[in-house]
């Protein structure tokens, strides 16, 4: 039959022996796994045979696992709403035709499905730190992460990759606000549901990520987390000395999760994805206001109704990072890993240090900063580490 096949394309013009080539390969590609079609060494102009789509990719970690996923050679769709010009940075980090754009609304299930119809890996990083008009954190964190793995589930993609967040539990502790903090329940009930709809799925449960440009060691130096009031106060739960934190470099998690798109032992799992070293956020506070040159006192945050009236003219301009209520709540929790398996178990034996990189990312962030300065900045103390991990 394939002697027939050949025969008959031979006589066939050049003009109508193309379409039915490039039908043949469209049936082959239908057919068979993707993973067939890699070709080169591995670099952005290479395929790697990986297929995915990043929902969130314009958010902090989405831009870094995209650099990583188009650095491989993996052909990335972007679903995206909002500004077109939200996802202009994320045009260079593949090679050319690589990095595919594609609007969506997440309470519409056909634009997702046209997202996820052809890849093989679909990775899930929606999220809220705090409430809108237009999306309340079950919408996003429960409802949405639930239709995207049912609709992943229905499009046959082999690895389904859940950000959740550390910490998250239905019954989160009462710190300031009444009932605990909503993010962290809502993330709960999401890992619920996208267990149910993908049971294979790889949920990855992030500690406060830094890095440049990151919603952890801005808000602590930016002047929305502070009251002046003659000297610069900083509130924070019991002053921050009765919470441990652990804090994980942006970049080492958007390696785990290359690692965990290629390791088969990941799938069905739920990993915590925390730092080396363990502090109280008293002193990760105290090390940040000494790199800024600010000597601002920590205080209690319930106490002061002038923080909170901030806060409450924040929610009618916001800023980045936001300042809200929901996450000081969130911040007063101190972290727990629950004995899940770390970044160490998808082969990262070498985690980047807070102190080190927050030396180098607030430095440039100083009042009358010296320019000679930048490349070697006079660093103070680090702070005390509570527990380091084990390599």
């Amino acid at each position: 039959m394939a002697a027939l096949v050949a025969k008959k394309v031979v006589h066939l013009g050049r003009q109508q022996a193309a379409p039915l080539l490039s039908a043949a390969c469209i049936n082959k590609r239908d057919a068979g796994s993707l993973t067939a079609y890699k070709r080169g060494r591995g670099g952005r102009s290479s395929f790697s045979g990986v297929v995915a789509t990043v929902f969130g990719a314009t958010g902090f970690l989405g831009k870094y696992i995209v650099n990583r996923l188009g650095k491989i050679g993996s052909q990335v769709i972007i679903p995206h709403r909002g500004d077109g010009y939200n996802t202009v940075e994320l045009k260079l980090a593949g090679d050319l035709g690589q990095i595919l754009f594609t609007p969506f609304l997440l309470e519409d299930e056909d634009e997702i499905r046209k997202a996820m119809r052809y890849s093989n890996v679909v990775i899930n990083l929606i999220g809220r730190d705090y409430e809108t008009k237009n999306y309340y954190f079950d919408d996003v964190h429960n409802t949405g992460a639930r239709t995207i793995a049912r609709l992943a589930r229905e499009c046959g993609v082999e690895k389904l990759i859940h950000f959740s967040a550390l910490n998250a539990t239905l019954n989160p502790e009462t710190h300031i606000l009444k009932g605990g903090s909503q993010f962290l329940k809502s993330k709960a009930a999401g890992e619920i549901a996208v267990r149910e709809e993908f049971p294979e799925a790889i949920i990855f449960r992030p500690a406060n990520m830094f890095g440049s440009d990151d919603r952890f060691q801005l808000l602590y130096i930016n002047r929305s987390r502070r009251l002046s009031l003659g000297r610069p106060l900083l509130p924070l739960w019991r002053k921050g000395e009765l919470t441990e934190k652990q804090p994980v470099f942006v970049s080492d998690v958007a390696t785990a999760v290359i690692q965990a798109i290629h390791d088969d032992s990941a799938i069905g799992k739920t990993f915590a994805a925390v730092g080396p070293d363990r502090f109280l956020m008293s002193d990760i506070v105290d090390y940040f206001q000494k790199i800024l040159l600010v000597n601002a006192r920590r205080t209690e945050a319930h106490v002061w109704s002038l923080f909170g009236l901030k806060l409450a003219m924040q929610t009618f301009r916001p800023q980045s990072p936001n300042c809200v209520w929901e996450q000081i709540e969130r911040d007063a929790v101190s972290d727990d890993t629950e004995d899940l398996p770390t970044l160490e178990a998808l082969g990262l034996t070498k985690l980047q240090d807070l102190p080190t990189r927050a030396a180098y990312d607030i430095t440039g962030n100083r009042r009358n900063f010296p320019a000679d300065d930048f490349f070697d900045p006079p660093v103070p103390h680090p702070p005390t580490i509570a527990t380091r991990m084990a390599y």
